[in-house]
């Protein structure tokens, strides 16, 4: 099934057939004898990425900045609140100390609800980095933040264009909640092994994209939204290919794999309380249940009613608007299955959770394949219009951030 930009809407010369799920990664032809290999041919990759990464290091460097001369002015520790505050310190601690071992009965307090990878990572780090508290998770988030700039990129890219691609992951840089992506939090974690996933599925790559599921299931709890992207998207190819007689053992594989992380670990967590509904148990200490969007409308109406509501949850507010017509906009523009189940089934999660409202912006972090609809329009823009779009962006998200840290006096 094709799927991209029609010829009239690309950016990319109207010649150029749009690939197909699952299809080959393109490679360059070079001459015979030519040194071939992974390393000359992530060189390459990272060559032809470098704008993306380029604009996306610029928009958080100025972000960082902006925070970091905010709040000197009040006098506040910046490393503290990038490194060691609310999520980074639970992070810490459970990788210092591991996890508990009752579930207890405290409301927000068993650290059986933060998965494993990003506090595993912290400890194996630590080993070379000892000192100080919080280095090796802050130094992992900002690694895994261009890791993940250049998976979108390369979504991105093999979709519309090296030109969207770039504006891509400057968009995603200038999220209203993008701070966090420098923060000794998971979202730079798990989106690298999202975008990369999703790379994987559409070039072919199935057991890569299975295994990257299921590390992004030990990551976030929301890891489930992308095993589920993607051994859906593997049952179907299967379907489509039934007439074939032949079941391609490395898509079945891709589809088997996907789900064992997040399946694992909250197996592990009913076996380490004693009942089968351990994990489930956790959560609803920490008011994480499913409820279809009540809470949710309930909360938005509520905010609207108030005369003065507070900024950071207006901007919570537009986020989860915006996001649900971004998500619109991408079923119009028939983006390829795998990207439309992750960002459908993220929004669903995250919507009709009755948990927390506050941290639903940085939820959605993860669903760069929203932002593609804008990145399309800007690539097709005049280059003013598309400078001043993300300067703005760029702008707006630094002013956020700030605020976010400084003003709203709670988690993210």
């Amino acid at each position: 099934m094709p799927y991209g930009p029609t010829p009239e809407t690309s950016t990319a010369p109207a010649s150029a057939t749009a690939p197909r799920i699952g299809s080959p990664a393109r490679r360059p032809r070079t001459a015979p004898g030519h040194p071939q290999g992974r390393p000359a041919r992530a060189a390459r990759a990272l060559r032809h990425a470098s704008p993306a990464l380029l604009m996306y290091a610029a928009v958080r460097l100025f972000g960082t900045l902006v925070f970091a001369f905010w709040a000197r002015g009040e006098h506040r520790d910046v490393w503290h609140l990038l490194a060691e505050s609310w999520d980074c310190d639970w992070y810490l601690k459970i990788a210092d100390t591991g996890y508990a071992h009752a579930l207890g009965t405290r409301v927000d307090a068993n650290n059986l609800a933060f998965f494993p990878l990003h506090p595993l990572l912290i400890r194996a780090g630590s080993v070379l980095v000892p000192e100080p508290r919080g280095a090796v998770g802050l130094a992992i988030s900002v690694g895994c933040s261009f890791l993940a700039a250049w998976g979108i990129f390369a979504v991105g890219d093999r979709l519309y264009g090296r030109r969207v691609g770039v504006l891509l992951a400057a968009l995603w840089g200038s999220l209203p909640v993008a701070l966090v992506q420098w923060m000794g939090y998971t979202e730079s974690l798990f989106t690298a092994l999202t975008a990369w996933a999703l790379y994987a599925v559409l070039t072919g790559r199935w057991i890569w994209a299975g295994t990257l599921a299921a590390l992004a299931g030990l990551t976030r709890p929301t890891g489930v939204a992308l095993a589920a992207a993607i051994s859906l998207t593997a049952l179907l190819t299967l379907w489509c290919r039934r007439k074939s007689g032949r079941i391609p053992v490395r898509i079945v594989l891709g589809a088997l794999l996907a789900p064992l992380g997040w399946l694992s670990y909250v197996a592990w967590v009913g076996f380490r309380l004693g009942r089968w509904d351990g994990y489930f148990a956790v959560q609803a200490l920490w008011h994480n249940e499913w409820d279809g969007g009540v809470g949710t409308l309930r909360t938005v109406r509520d905010l609207l009613s108030v005369e003065r509501p507070q900024l950071f949850l207006m901007m919570v507010t537009a986020t989860l608007l915006a996001s649900v017509a971004l998500f619109v906009l991408s079923v119009g523009d028939r983006q390829p299955l795998p990207l439309l189940l992750f960002t459908g089934l993220l929004l669903l999660i995250v919507l009709g959770s009755k948990g927390v409202y506050f941290p639903r912006a940085r939820f959605l972090l993860p669903a760069f394949p929203l932002l593609l609809p804008l990145a399309a329009a800007l690539a097709r823009a005049r280059t003013h219009v598309a400078v001043t779009v993300l300067s703005t962006a760029a702008v707006t998200s630094a002013a956020f951030g700030g605020h976010m840290l400084l003003a709203w006096m709670g988690p993210p």
